[in-house]
Protein backbone atom coordinates (compact mmCIF):
# COMPACT_ATOMS: atom_id res chain seq x y z
CA UNK A 1 0.00 0.00 0.00
CA UNK A 2 2.83 2.43 0.03
CA UNK A 3 3.23 4.16 -3.25
CA UNK A 4 6.82 3.38 -4.20
CA UNK A 5 8.69 5.19 -6.90
CA UNK A 6 8.07 3.42 -10.17
CA UNK A 7 10.99 2.32 -12.32
CA UNK A 8 9.74 3.92 -15.50
CA UNK A 9 11.99 1.83 -17.71
CA UNK A 10 10.04 -1.25 -16.80
CA UNK A 11 6.37 -1.07 -17.68
CA UNK A 12 5.99 -4.76 -17.14
CA UNK A 13 4.93 -7.02 -14.38
CA UNK A 14 8.34 -7.44 -12.85
CA UNK A 15 7.21 -4.42 -10.89
CA UNK A 16 9.48 -3.15 -8.27
CA UNK A 17 6.86 -0.78 -7.05
CA UNK A 18 4.12 -3.12 -5.98
CA UNK A 19 5.23 -5.18 -3.03
CA UNK A 20 2.92 -4.97 -0.01
CA UNK A 21 3.90 -4.04 3.46
CA UNK A 22 4.14 -7.37 4.98
CA UNK A 23 6.00 -5.39 7.57
CA UNK A 24 2.99 -4.39 9.44
CA UNK A 25 1.27 -7.76 9.46
CA UNK A 26 3.36 -9.35 12.17
CA UNK A 27 1.12 -10.18 15.07
CA UNK A 28 3.85 -10.63 17.63
CA UNK A 29 3.35 -7.24 19.23
CA UNK A 30 6.54 -7.36 21.27
CA UNK A 31 8.61 -8.04 18.20
CA UNK A 32 11.09 -5.39 17.08
CA UNK A 33 12.67 -6.25 13.75
CA UNK A 34 16.46 -6.64 13.95
CA UNK A 35 18.27 -6.03 10.70
CA UNK A 36 21.42 -7.88 9.81
CA UNK A 37 23.41 -8.10 6.63
CA UNK A 38 21.79 -11.22 5.23
CA UNK A 39 18.12 -11.51 6.29
CA UNK A 40 17.71 -14.82 4.53
CA UNK A 41 19.24 -18.26 4.37
CA UNK A 42 17.64 -18.97 1.03
CA UNK A 43 20.43 -19.88 -1.45
CA UNK A 44 18.95 -17.71 -4.21
CA UNK A 45 18.48 -14.64 -2.05
CA UNK A 46 21.18 -12.03 -2.39
CA UNK A 47 21.70 -9.59 0.48
CA UNK A 48 19.90 -6.29 0.06
CA UNK A 49 22.10 -4.43 2.50
CA UNK A 50 25.80 -4.43 3.38
CA UNK A 51 27.80 -2.91 6.22
CA UNK A 52 30.27 -0.15 5.37
CA UNK A 53 32.29 1.27 8.28
CA UNK A 54 29.65 0.07 10.70
CA UNK A 55 26.79 1.67 8.74
CA UNK A 56 24.05 -0.37 7.10
CA UNK A 57 23.69 0.69 3.47
CA UNK A 58 21.58 -0.67 0.62
CA UNK A 59 23.33 -2.75 -1.96
CA UNK A 60 23.21 -0.89 -5.27
CA UNK A 61 22.47 -2.88 -8.39
CA UNK A 62 21.75 -1.86 -11.92
CA UNK A 63 18.83 -3.49 -13.69
CA UNK A 64 19.64 -4.98 -17.05
CA UNK A 65 17.21 -5.50 -19.88
CA UNK A 66 17.46 -9.22 -19.26
CA UNK A 67 14.76 -8.80 -16.64
CA UNK A 68 12.25 -7.94 -19.34
CA UNK A 69 12.35 -11.51 -20.54
CA UNK A 70 10.03 -12.43 -17.69
CA UNK A 71 7.76 -9.41 -18.13
CA UNK A 72 4.10 -9.94 -18.93
CA UNK A 73 1.51 -7.57 -20.26
CA UNK A 74 -1.69 -6.84 -18.40
CA UNK A 75 -3.72 -8.63 -21.06
CA UNK A 76 -1.86 -11.94 -20.65
CA UNK A 77 -1.46 -11.80 -16.89
CA UNK A 78 -3.23 -14.46 -14.86
CA UNK A 79 -3.11 -15.90 -11.36
CA UNK A 80 -0.65 -18.62 -12.39
CA UNK A 81 1.93 -15.98 -13.29
CA UNK A 82 1.94 -14.21 -9.92
CA UNK A 83 4.70 -14.61 -7.36
CA UNK A 84 3.44 -16.20 -4.14
CA UNK A 85 5.32 -15.69 -0.88
CA UNK A 86 6.10 -18.22 1.80
CA UNK A 87 5.67 -17.23 5.41
CA UNK A 88 9.41 -16.80 6.01
CA UNK A 89 9.80 -14.60 2.94
CA UNK A 90 6.89 -12.45 4.04
CA UNK A 91 8.45 -12.02 7.48
CA UNK A 92 11.84 -11.10 5.98
CA UNK A 93 10.26 -8.42 3.80
CA UNK A 94 8.46 -7.15 6.90
CA UNK A 95 11.70 -6.74 8.78
CA UNK A 96 13.43 -5.04 5.88
CA UNK A 97 10.68 -2.51 5.28
CA UNK A 98 10.38 -1.51 8.92
CA UNK A 99 14.12 -1.52 9.42
CA UNK A 100 16.56 0.12 7.01
CA UNK A 101 13.87 1.16 4.54
CA UNK A 102 12.33 3.45 7.14
CA UNK A 103 8.67 2.56 6.97
CA UNK A 104 6.58 2.78 10.13
CA UNK A 105 3.75 0.50 11.15
CA UNK A 106 1.15 3.26 11.00
CA UNK A 107 2.20 4.22 7.45
CA UNK A 108 1.85 0.69 6.21
CA UNK A 109 -1.37 0.09 8.09
CA UNK A 110 -2.95 3.20 6.60
CA UNK A 111 -2.05 2.13 3.09
CA UNK A 112 -3.18 -1.44 3.74
CA UNK A 113 -6.58 -0.32 5.00
CA UNK A 114 -6.99 2.02 2.04
CA UNK A 115 -6.20 -0.86 -0.34
CA UNK A 116 -8.81 -3.01 1.37
CA UNK A 117 -11.47 -0.30 1.11
CA UNK A 118 -10.74 0.47 -2.56
CA UNK A 119 -10.78 -3.24 -3.45
CA UNK A 120 -14.21 -3.60 -1.87
CA UNK A 121 -15.44 -0.54 -3.74
CA UNK A 122 -14.24 -2.00 -7.05
CA UNK A 123 -16.77 -4.84 -6.80
CA UNK A 124 -19.37 -4.09 -4.11
CA UNK A 125 -20.78 -0.58 -4.56
CA UNK A 126 -22.31 1.16 -1.52
CA UNK A 127 -25.64 1.59 -3.29
CA UNK A 128 -26.19 -2.17 -3.13
CA UNK A 129 -23.83 -3.26 -0.34
CA UNK A 130 -23.94 -0.47 2.21
CA UNK A 131 -24.03 -2.43 5.49
CA UNK A 132 -20.55 -3.66 6.35
CA UNK A 133 -19.45 -5.57 9.45
CA UNK A 134 -15.69 -5.56 9.97
CA UNK A 135 -14.41 -8.18 12.43
CA UNK A 136 -10.97 -7.11 13.68
CA UNK A 137 -8.39 -9.25 15.39
CA UNK A 138 -5.89 -8.10 18.02
CA UNK A 139 -2.95 -7.61 15.67
CA UNK A 140 -2.01 -5.60 12.64
CA UNK A 141 -4.48 -7.40 10.41
CA UNK A 142 -7.15 -6.05 12.74
CA UNK A 143 -5.55 -2.63 12.46
CA UNK A 144 -5.93 -2.84 8.69
CA UNK A 145 -9.61 -3.52 9.28
CA UNK A 146 -9.98 -0.45 11.50
CA UNK A 147 -8.38 1.76 8.87
CA UNK A 148 -10.56 0.19 6.17
CA UNK A 149 -13.66 1.00 8.24
CA UNK A 150 -12.75 4.69 8.22
CA UNK A 151 -12.23 4.77 4.46
CA UNK A 152 -15.40 2.77 3.79
CA UNK A 153 -17.34 5.32 5.82
CA UNK A 154 -15.99 8.12 3.62
CA UNK A 155 -16.78 6.05 0.51
CA UNK A 156 -20.48 6.03 1.45
CA UNK A 157 -20.81 2.70 3.27
CA UNK A 158 -22.29 2.19 6.74
CA UNK A 159 -19.58 0.20 8.57
CA UNK A 160 -19.88 -1.41 11.98
CA UNK A 161 -16.88 -2.84 13.82
CA UNK A 162 -16.53 -5.87 16.07
CA UNK A 163 -13.18 -5.54 17.89
CA UNK A 164 -13.36 -7.95 20.86
CA UNK A 165 -9.65 -8.09 21.84
CA UNK A 166 -8.38 -4.54 21.67
CA UNK A 167 -4.64 -3.96 21.51
CA UNK A 168 -3.48 -1.61 24.31
CA UNK A 169 -1.17 0.50 22.17
CA UNK A 170 -1.49 4.17 21.17
CA UNK A 171 -1.68 3.35 17.45
CA UNK A 172 -4.73 1.14 17.88
CA UNK A 173 -6.33 3.42 20.46
CA UNK A 174 -5.99 6.27 17.97
CA UNK A 175 -7.69 4.25 15.24
CA UNK A 176 -10.59 3.51 17.59
CA UNK A 177 -10.88 7.20 18.48
CA UNK A 178 -10.99 8.12 14.80
CA UNK A 179 -13.88 5.73 14.19
CA UNK A 180 -15.76 6.92 17.26
CA UNK A 181 -15.40 10.52 16.02
CA UNK A 182 -17.23 9.40 12.86
CA UNK A 183 -19.96 7.75 14.96
CA UNK A 184 -19.07 4.33 13.57
CA UNK A 185 -20.67 1.81 15.95
CA UNK A 186 -18.61 -0.83 17.79
CA UNK A 187 -20.40 -4.08 18.55
CA UNK A 188 -19.38 -6.64 21.11
CA UNK A 189 -19.58 -10.32 20.21
CA UNK A 190 -22.70 -10.51 22.36
CA UNK A 191 -24.28 -7.64 20.42
CA UNK A 192 -23.93 -9.41 17.10
CA UNK A 193 -27.18 -10.77 15.64
CA UNK A 194 -27.51 -14.56 15.56
CA UNK A 195 -27.91 -14.49 11.78
CA UNK A 196 -25.72 -12.07 9.81
CA UNK A 197 -27.94 -12.32 6.73
CA UNK A 198 -30.57 -9.78 7.66
CA UNK A 199 -28.27 -7.11 9.05
CA UNK A 200 -25.18 -7.01 6.80
CA UNK A 201 -24.30 -7.00 3.12
CA UNK A 202 -20.51 -7.41 3.51
CA UNK A 203 -18.55 -9.24 6.22
CA UNK A 204 -14.88 -8.27 6.38
CA UNK A 205 -12.59 -10.88 7.94
CA UNK A 206 -9.66 -8.89 9.38
CA UNK A 207 -8.92 -11.25 12.26
CA UNK A 208 -5.57 -12.92 11.54
CA UNK A 209 -2.76 -12.33 9.07
CA UNK A 210 0.20 -14.29 7.69
CA UNK A 211 2.17 -14.42 10.94
CA UNK A 212 -0.57 -16.11 12.97
CA UNK A 213 0.25 -19.59 14.33
CA UNK A 214 -1.82 -22.22 16.06
CA UNK A 215 -5.56 -22.52 16.45
CA UNK A 216 -7.83 -19.50 16.89
CA UNK A 217 -8.93 -18.93 20.47
CA UNK A 218 -12.23 -17.54 21.78
CA UNK A 219 -14.06 -15.54 20.66
CA UNK A 220 -12.45 -15.75 17.21
CA UNK A 221 -12.93 -19.49 16.86
CA UNK A 222 -16.67 -19.00 17.15
CA UNK A 223 -16.68 -15.99 14.81
CA UNK A 224 -14.79 -17.96 12.17
CA UNK A 225 -17.21 -20.84 12.51
CA UNK A 226 -20.15 -18.48 12.09
CA UNK A 227 -18.71 -17.26 8.79
CA UNK A 228 -18.21 -20.85 7.67
CA UNK A 229 -21.74 -21.82 8.68
CA UNK A 230 -23.22 -18.76 7.02
CA UNK A 231 -21.96 -19.84 3.61
CA UNK A 232 -22.79 -23.50 4.08
CA UNK A 233 -26.34 -22.84 5.29
CA UNK A 234 -27.18 -20.47 2.48
CA UNK A 235 -25.72 -22.77 -0.15
CA UNK A 236 -28.30 -25.30 0.97
CA UNK A 237 -31.38 -23.08 1.11
CA UNK A 238 -30.49 -20.82 -1.81
CA UNK A 239 -31.03 -17.49 -0.04
CA UNK A 240 -29.00 -14.39 -0.63
CA UNK A 241 -26.25 -14.02 1.95
CA UNK A 242 -23.67 -11.38 2.81
CA UNK A 243 -20.43 -11.58 0.86
CA UNK A 244 -17.27 -12.45 2.80
CA UNK A 245 -14.07 -10.46 2.25
CA UNK A 246 -10.81 -11.72 3.78
CA UNK A 247 -7.81 -9.46 4.33
CA UNK A 248 -4.50 -11.04 3.19
CA UNK A 249 -5.21 -14.50 4.71
CA UNK A 250 -8.62 -16.08 5.32
CA UNK A 251 -8.60 -16.40 9.10
CA UNK A 252 -7.92 -19.94 10.22
CA UNK A 253 -6.13 -20.94 6.99
CA UNK A 254 -2.56 -22.20 7.00
CA UNK A 255 -0.40 -19.48 5.45
CA UNK A 256 1.16 -21.83 2.91
CA UNK A 257 -1.18 -24.82 2.70
CA UNK A 258 -4.48 -22.98 2.78
CA UNK A 259 -7.73 -24.50 3.99
CA UNK A 260 -6.14 -27.83 4.88
CA UNK A 261 -9.23 -29.84 5.83
CA UNK A 262 -11.69 -27.93 3.67
CA UNK A 263 -13.76 -26.72 6.61
CA UNK A 264 -12.51 -23.12 6.79
CA UNK A 265 -13.81 -19.78 5.58
CA UNK A 266 -14.46 -19.63 1.85
CA UNK A 267 -14.40 -15.90 1.08
CA UNK A 268 -15.94 -14.31 -1.98
CA UNK A 269 -13.07 -11.82 -2.12
CA UNK A 270 -9.45 -12.14 -1.03
CA UNK A 271 -7.35 -8.99 -0.77
CA UNK A 272 -3.67 -9.96 -0.75
CA UNK A 273 -1.29 -7.37 0.63
CA UNK A 274 2.18 -6.77 -0.87
CA UNK A 275 2.20 -10.09 -2.70
CA UNK A 276 -0.12 -13.09 -2.43
CA UNK A 277 0.86 -15.72 0.14
CA UNK A 278 1.07 -19.36 -0.90
CA UNK A 279 -2.37 -20.13 0.53
CA UNK A 280 -3.91 -17.77 -2.05
CA UNK A 281 -3.30 -20.49 -4.67
CA UNK A 282 -6.14 -22.39 -2.96
CA UNK A 283 -8.52 -19.43 -3.09
CA UNK A 284 -11.52 -20.37 -5.22
CA UNK A 285 -13.65 -17.25 -4.93
CA UNK A 286 -14.50 -14.91 -7.80
CA UNK A 287 -12.52 -11.82 -6.72
CA UNK A 288 -8.81 -11.80 -5.88
CA UNK A 289 -7.21 -8.36 -5.50
CA UNK A 290 -3.73 -7.20 -4.64
CA UNK A 291 -2.96 -4.07 -2.61
CA UNK A 292 0.34 -2.30 -2.01
CA UNK A 293 2.55 -0.03 -4.09
CA UNK A 294 5.68 0.76 -2.17
CA UNK A 295 8.48 -1.79 -2.29
CA UNK A 296 11.76 -0.65 -3.87
CA UNK A 297 13.44 -2.47 -6.77
CA UNK A 298 16.04 -4.20 -4.60
CA UNK A 299 13.39 -6.22 -2.75
CA UNK A 300 11.50 -7.01 -5.93
CA UNK A 301 14.68 -8.27 -7.56
CA UNK A 302 15.77 -10.31 -4.55
CA UNK A 303 12.46 -12.16 -4.29
CA UNK A 304 11.91 -12.19 -8.07
CA UNK A 305 8.47 -10.71 -7.61
CA UNK A 306 6.16 -10.87 -10.61
CA UNK A 307 3.01 -8.89 -9.88
CA UNK A 308 0.33 -7.22 -11.99
CA UNK A 309 0.82 -3.51 -12.70
CA UNK A 310 -1.50 -1.12 -10.92
CA UNK A 311 -3.71 0.98 -13.22
CA UNK A 312 -3.34 4.74 -12.92
CA UNK A 313 -3.39 5.89 -9.31
CA UNK A 314 -5.29 2.86 -8.05
CA UNK A 315 -4.39 1.28 -4.72
CA UNK A 316 -5.56 -2.16 -5.84
CA UNK A 317 -5.41 -4.42 -8.88
CA UNK A 318 -7.26 -7.59 -9.79
CA UNK A 319 -5.37 -10.88 -10.02
CA UNK A 320 -6.75 -13.25 -12.62
CA UNK A 321 -9.71 -12.73 -14.88
CA UNK A 322 -12.93 -11.26 -13.52
CA UNK A 323 -15.81 -13.71 -13.26
CA UNK A 324 -18.30 -14.06 -16.08
CA UNK A 325 -21.01 -11.47 -15.58
CA UNK A 326 -24.65 -11.61 -16.60
CA UNK A 327 -24.86 -8.33 -18.50
CA UNK A 328 -28.59 -8.12 -17.82
CA UNK A 329 -27.79 -8.00 -14.08
CA UNK A 330 -25.44 -5.01 -14.34
CA UNK A 331 -27.10 -2.01 -12.75
CA UNK A 332 -26.31 0.98 -10.60
CA UNK A 333 -28.67 2.23 -7.91
CA UNK A 334 -27.97 5.95 -8.16
CA UNK A 335 -27.82 8.10 -5.04
CA UNK A 336 -28.16 11.81 -5.84
CA UNK A 337 -29.74 14.92 -4.34
CA UNK A 338 -33.15 15.77 -5.73
CA UNK A 339 -33.21 17.92 -8.87
CA UNK A 340 -36.34 20.05 -8.63
CA UNK A 341 -37.95 22.60 -10.87
CA UNK A 342 -37.68 25.49 -8.42
CA UNK A 343 -33.93 24.87 -8.06
CA UNK A 344 -32.96 25.25 -11.72
CA UNK A 345 -31.83 28.33 -13.59
CA UNK A 346 -34.38 30.07 -15.81
CA UNK A 347 -31.90 30.05 -18.68
CA UNK A 348 -30.75 26.50 -19.64
CA UNK A 349 -27.33 27.83 -20.68
CA UNK A 350 -26.75 28.99 -17.11
CA UNK A 351 -27.92 25.62 -15.81
CA UNK A 352 -25.50 23.88 -18.18
CA UNK A 353 -22.68 26.16 -17.05
CA UNK A 354 -23.41 25.31 -13.41
CA UNK A 355 -23.31 21.55 -14.09
CA UNK A 356 -20.25 21.86 -16.29
CA UNK A 357 -18.44 23.73 -13.50
CA UNK A 358 -19.44 20.93 -11.11
CA UNK A 359 -17.90 18.37 -13.48
CA UNK A 360 -14.69 20.41 -13.63
CA UNK A 361 -14.56 20.78 -9.85
CA UNK A 362 -15.09 17.03 -9.43
CA UNK A 363 -11.98 16.33 -11.48
CA UNK A 364 -13.82 14.16 -14.00
CA UNK A 365 -11.75 13.10 -16.98
CA UNK A 366 -12.54 15.11 -20.11
CA UNK A 367 -15.78 16.68 -18.87
CA UNK A 368 -16.01 18.39 -22.27
CA UNK A 369 -16.36 15.05 -24.08
CA UNK A 370 -19.75 14.78 -25.75
CA UNK A 371 -21.59 12.39 -27.99
CA UNK A 372 -22.47 13.95 -31.35
CA UNK A 373 -25.28 12.29 -33.30
CA UNK A 374 -26.05 13.16 -36.91
CA UNK A 375 -28.34 11.84 -39.66
CA UNK A 376 -27.47 12.14 -43.36
CA UNK A 377 -29.80 12.12 -46.36
CA UNK A 378 -29.91 8.32 -46.21
CA UNK A 379 -31.77 8.60 -42.90
CA UNK A 380 -29.18 6.52 -41.04
CA UNK A 381 -28.00 7.93 -37.70
CA UNK A 382 -24.36 7.87 -36.63
CA UNK A 383 -22.70 8.88 -33.36
CA UNK A 384 -19.20 9.61 -32.13
CA UNK A 385 -17.44 11.34 -29.25
CA UNK A 386 -16.03 14.82 -29.91
CA UNK A 387 -14.71 17.54 -27.60
CA UNK A 388 -16.61 20.69 -26.78
CA UNK A 389 -14.34 23.69 -27.32
CA UNK A 390 -16.62 26.51 -26.26
CA UNK A 391 -20.16 27.47 -25.37
CA UNK A 392 -21.98 30.76 -24.96
CA UNK A 393 -25.33 32.38 -25.76
CA UNK A 394 -24.81 31.55 -29.44
CA UNK A 395 -24.35 27.80 -28.93
CA UNK A 396 -21.93 24.91 -28.53
CA UNK A 397 -18.74 24.74 -30.61
CA UNK A 398 -16.49 21.88 -31.73
CA UNK A 399 -13.91 21.46 -34.52
CA UNK A 400 -13.35 18.71 -37.06
CA UNK A 401 -12.71 17.85 -40.70
CA UNK A 402 -15.55 19.13 -42.88
CA UNK A 403 -15.18 16.13 -45.24
CA UNK A 404 -15.49 13.53 -42.46
CA UNK A 405 -18.59 11.37 -42.13
CA UNK A 406 -20.14 13.79 -39.63
CA UNK A 407 -19.20 16.72 -41.85
CA UNK A 408 -20.94 15.16 -44.85
CA UNK A 409 -24.01 14.32 -42.75
CA UNK A 410 -24.25 17.89 -41.45
CA UNK A 411 -24.01 19.28 -44.97
CA UNK A 412 -27.01 17.12 -45.92
CA UNK A 413 -28.98 17.61 -42.71
CA UNK A 414 -27.81 20.49 -40.47
CA UNK A 415 -29.46 19.20 -37.31
CA UNK A 416 -27.70 17.30 -34.54
CA UNK A 417 -27.90 16.14 -30.94
CA UNK A 418 -25.20 16.47 -28.27
CA UNK A 419 -24.98 14.27 -25.18
CA UNK A 420 -22.80 14.93 -22.15
CA UNK A 421 -22.41 12.14 -19.57
CA UNK A 422 -20.77 12.84 -16.21
CA UNK A 423 -20.61 9.47 -14.52
CA UNK A 424 -19.13 10.64 -11.23
CA UNK A 425 -22.07 13.01 -10.72
CA UNK A 426 -24.87 10.74 -12.04
CA UNK A 427 -25.71 13.40 -14.62
CA UNK A 428 -26.45 13.70 -18.33
CA UNK A 429 -27.29 16.67 -20.50
CA UNK A 430 -28.84 16.38 -23.96
CA UNK A 431 -28.87 19.35 -26.35
CA UNK A 432 -30.58 19.41 -29.75
CA UNK A 433 -30.36 22.12 -32.35
CA UNK A 434 -29.42 23.55 -35.72
CA UNK A 435 -25.77 23.36 -36.83
CA UNK A 436 -23.73 25.71 -38.98
CA UNK A 437 -20.04 26.35 -39.55
CA UNK A 438 -18.25 28.96 -37.47
CA UNK A 439 -16.44 31.80 -39.24
CA UNK A 440 -13.10 31.20 -40.95
CA UNK A 441 -11.52 33.65 -38.52
CA UNK A 442 -12.73 31.64 -35.51
CA UNK A 443 -11.51 28.36 -37.04
CA UNK A 444 -8.16 29.92 -37.91
CA UNK A 445 -7.69 31.31 -34.43
CA UNK A 446 -8.48 28.00 -32.75
CA UNK A 447 -6.36 25.96 -35.17
CA UNK A 448 -3.23 27.94 -34.34
CA UNK A 449 -3.93 27.68 -30.59
CA UNK A 450 -3.53 23.90 -30.82
CA UNK A 451 -0.20 22.11 -30.20
CA UNK A 452 1.87 22.01 -33.40
CA UNK A 453 1.66 18.22 -33.43
CA UNK A 454 -2.14 18.42 -33.50
CA UNK A 455 -2.00 20.97 -36.32
CA UNK A 456 0.15 18.60 -38.39
CA UNK A 457 -2.16 15.72 -37.52
CA UNK A 458 -5.14 17.64 -38.90
CA UNK A 459 -3.33 17.98 -42.23
CA UNK A 460 -2.25 14.33 -42.34
CA UNK A 461 -5.64 12.84 -41.51
CA UNK A 462 -8.12 12.73 -44.37
CA UNK A 463 -10.72 11.87 -41.79
CA UNK A 464 -13.03 8.89 -42.40
CA UNK A 465 -11.19 7.80 -45.56
CA UNK A 466 -9.57 4.36 -45.87
CA UNK A 467 -5.78 4.24 -45.35
CA UNK A 468 -3.56 1.24 -46.19
CA UNK A 469 -1.81 1.28 -42.80
CA UNK A 470 -0.72 3.37 -39.85
CA UNK A 471 2.76 3.69 -41.33
CA UNK A 472 1.32 5.85 -44.12
CA UNK A 473 0.01 8.36 -41.57
CA UNK A 474 3.22 8.23 -39.58
CA UNK A 475 5.49 8.76 -42.59
CA UNK A 476 3.51 11.77 -43.77
CA UNK A 477 3.47 13.18 -40.25
CA UNK A 478 7.27 12.90 -39.95
CA UNK A 479 7.70 14.55 -43.33
CA UNK A 480 5.54 17.54 -42.34
CA UNK A 481 7.14 17.69 -38.92
CA UNK A 482 10.52 18.11 -40.58
CA UNK A 483 9.11 20.65 -43.05
CA UNK A 484 7.87 22.91 -40.27
CA UNK A 485 10.73 22.24 -37.87
CA UNK A 486 11.90 25.84 -38.30
CA UNK A 487 8.85 27.08 -36.40
CA UNK A 488 7.12 28.57 -39.42
CA UNK A 489 3.34 28.90 -39.43
CA UNK A 490 1.49 25.68 -40.22
CA UNK A 491 -1.39 26.50 -42.61
CA UNK A 492 -4.89 25.41 -41.61
CA UNK A 493 -6.44 23.04 -44.15
CA UNK A 494 -9.44 24.56 -45.91
CA UNK A 495 -11.45 21.44 -45.13
CA UNK A 496 -10.91 21.82 -41.38
CA UNK A 497 -12.88 24.07 -39.04
CA UNK A 498 -15.57 24.49 -36.45
CA UNK A 499 -19.30 23.94 -36.08
CA UNK A 500 -21.75 25.65 -33.78
CA UNK A 501 -24.99 24.05 -32.60
CA UNK A 502 -27.70 26.56 -31.71
CA UNK A 503 -29.95 24.82 -29.16
CA UNK A 504 -33.69 24.51 -29.47
CA UNK A 505 -34.01 21.88 -26.71
CA UNK A 506 -32.14 20.98 -23.52
CA UNK A 507 -32.72 18.01 -21.22
CA UNK A 508 -31.02 17.64 -17.83
CA UNK A 509 -30.98 14.14 -16.31
CA UNK A 510 -29.94 13.12 -12.82
CA UNK A 511 -29.91 9.50 -11.65
CA UNK A 512 -32.04 8.56 -8.64
CA UNK A 513 -32.90 5.46 -6.63
CA UNK A 514 -35.18 2.77 -8.06
CA UNK A 515 -34.91 4.29 -11.55
CA UNK A 516 -37.04 7.29 -10.54
CA UNK A 517 -34.60 9.62 -12.26
CA UNK A 518 -35.04 13.36 -12.57
CA UNK A 519 -35.55 14.60 -16.14
CA UNK A 520 -36.10 18.31 -16.71
CA UNK A 521 -36.54 19.55 -20.28
CA UNK A 522 -36.25 23.14 -21.47
CA UNK A 523 -38.30 24.07 -24.54
CA UNK A 524 -38.54 27.58 -26.03
CA UNK A 525 -41.74 29.56 -26.16
CA UNK A 526 -42.55 33.18 -27.01
CA UNK A 527 -44.19 35.58 -24.58
CA UNK A 528 -44.92 39.07 -25.91
CA UNK A 529 -42.40 38.55 -28.66
CA UNK A 530 -39.67 37.53 -26.23
CA UNK A 531 -38.13 34.05 -26.42
CA UNK A 532 -38.20 32.36 -23.02
CA UNK A 533 -37.68 28.79 -21.85
CA UNK A 534 -40.32 26.54 -20.32
CA UNK A 535 -39.23 23.81 -17.88
CA UNK A 536 -41.07 20.48 -18.10
CA UNK A 537 -40.59 17.34 -16.00
CA UNK A 538 -40.48 14.10 -17.99
CA UNK A 539 -41.26 10.65 -16.70
CA UNK A 540 -38.02 8.67 -16.21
Amino acid sequence: MLNGRRNMTLTCIYQFTHLHSLTHHNHNHNHIPLINSTFSTHPNHKPLFQFFSGILRPTIRSFSTKITASCKTMASFDSDSVTYLKQQEAAEIDETLMGPLGFSVDQLMELAGLSVATSIYEVYKPGDYSRVLIVCGPGNNGGDGLVAARHLHHFGYKPLVCYPKRTPKPLYAGLVTQLEALSIPFLSVEDLPPDFTNDFDILVDAMFGFSFHGSPRPPFDDLIQRLVSLRNNHNQIGQKRPVIVSVDIPSGWHVEEGDVDGTGIKPDMLISLTAPKFCAKKFGGPHHFLGGRFVPPAIAEKYKLILPPYPGTSMCVRIGKPPQIDISALRENYISPEFLEHQVEADPLNQFRKWFDDALAAGLKEPNAMGLSTVGKDGKPSSRIVLLKGFDKDGFVWFTNYESQKGRALSENPHASLLFYWDGLNRQVRVEGYVQKVSDEESEQYFHSRPRGSQIGAIVSKQSTVVPGRNVLYDEYKELEQKYADGSVIPKPKIWGGYRLTPHLYEFWQGQKSRLHDRLRYVPHDIDGQRLWKVERLAP
